[in-house]
């Protein structure tokens, strides 16, 4: 009997999925629905468009043809409106009912919102759909001032993308420096001075109490919580997603922040699974519960989770180092694992541009930030994956080349 796989979303998780699928079941009847109105692209290049730097051609992954050589049914613009778990069937705006033998949910998030004062004016961005990236490109082609909103990775991009098309620009933070929960001020002022070089000036301890606009409704600037005022024809905000999961109430999925799922990507009902950034998982390095959106780490979630649905019993688990890079100044920068959830963190400088900090939790490494040398990821990756307790021994992971060997394997024991 053939077997339905219903996927609801086609990022790079539920495309992996579905590529999964069809591999690990020839016969199987895959279904790929999503709400946007293109195919796969890659989520990480459309900053490189919306800059100026790449043409559409490159962005796009799949196109309709690829589903349909692999015999994968690919519905676009296809909103889904709820899920009868119990019947095994899902409700869409206007497509009709589609049932399944087995479900994954991956419909990754939605940009949140900034709750002020016309932040859904004329010229506002949020950047996550390379449907956002065209409109954003289109109109930093002709600004001259802007806004940023929101210091962490996405906000980067939006204050590279003014960088880049020459917009005098001011990103508002609220804390004193980009990425304070992963970064100490020293590491982001390099950030900081890369920034201003490129005419973008970061404001600390600053954000946004309303934006102000014109007679027709269109952004002019925006006044922060202590009363300054900041011009802007131009505005990204960037702080953070709100998950795609209201068509799941009353599905009796176990939601929190998104969808929680196990080490298997399966969900509490049965048959239903879940990858990408809409989940909780089972994180098997960090030892509880975890959430992350990185463009790797939601690609082997979809993958894992196929792997499972189609077996006769889930044995595949998700283990996983994520990695994020960040290509928009004249020196490299990446982030592995989870790099704001350690107990203890150790950091050193070693040069303008070159930086480290290393997050620890019980003695184990669990994620960091490389700025200028990226050479120590692999050892540091490796000693996340085997979660070797280097209590005491700290100053191996700073050396600027390191050395595995230099580890005593008893040092944590005799403490």
């Amino acid at each position: 009997m053939t077997t339905s796989h219903v996927i609801i979303g086609d990022g790079i998780a539920g495309s992996s999925a579905a590529e999964t699928i069809r591999e690990e079941d020839p016969g199987a009847d895959v279904t790929v629905l999503t709400d946007e109105g293109e195919a796969l692209y890659n989520r990480i290049l459309i900053k490189e468009f919306a800059k100026g730097k790449l043409p559409e051609a490159p962005i796009s992954i799949h196109d309709e043809e690829w589903y349909a050589e692999r015999d994968i049914d690919l519905e676009l613009n296809t909103y889904v409106t709820d899920i009868d778990t119990d019947a095994h069937e899902l409700h869409t705006h206007e497509s009709g009912t589609y049932e399944y033998d087995k479900l994954l949910v991956a419909t990754g998030g939605t940009p949140t919102q900034l709750p002020v004062g016309n932040s859904d004016a004329e010229g506002v961005h949020h950047f996550w759909t390379f449907e956002d990236a065209r409109a954003i490109k289109e109109h930093a082609d002709e600004a001259e001032t802007g806004i940023v909103v929101g210091a962490g990775l996405l906000g980067i991009d939006l204050a590279a993308i003014c960088a880049a098309q020459d917009i005098e620009g001011k990103y508002l933070m609220r804390g004193d420096c980009w990425w304070r929960y992963a970064l100490s001020e020293e590491g982001a002022e390099i950030i900081h001075e890369a920034l201003r070089e490129r005419d973008v000036e970061p404001v600390f301890q600053s954000g946004v109490d309303q934006f102000e606009v014109d007679d027709d409704g269109v952004v002019t600037g925006a006044t922060d919580p202590n009363g300054d005022y900041y011009e802007g024809d131009f505005v990204g905000v960037a702080i953070g997603l709100d998950f795609n999961t209201e068509f799941l109430r009353g599905s009796g999925l176990d939601l929190d922040n998104g969808v929680v799922v196990d080490e298997y990507m399966q969900t509490n009902v049965e048959d239903v699974y879940a990858a990408g950034d809409i989940t909780q998982f089972n994180d098997l390095i960090l030892g509880e519960r975890a959430q992350n959106g990185a463009w790797g780490s939601a690609k082997e979630q979809g993958s894992i989770a196929a792997s499972n649905m189609v077996a006769d019993e889930a044995a595949e688990e998700f283990r996983w180092v994520s990695s994020y890079s960040i290509t928009h100044f004249d020196f490299p920068f990446l982030s592995f694992g989870h790099p704001t959830l350690g107990d203890d963190f150790v950091e050193r400088k070693y040069s303008d541009t070159e930086w480290r900090r290393v997050a620890l939790k019980d003695g184990r490494v669990i994620g960091g930030v490389l700025i200028g040398d990226l050479a120590p990821q692999s050892k540091l990756k490796q000693l996340a994956r085997e979660q070797r307790d280097v209590s005491g021994q700290e100053e191996v992971l700073l050396a600027e080349t390191i050395d595995l060997d230099d580890l005593d394997p008893t040092a944590a024991e005799a403490e």
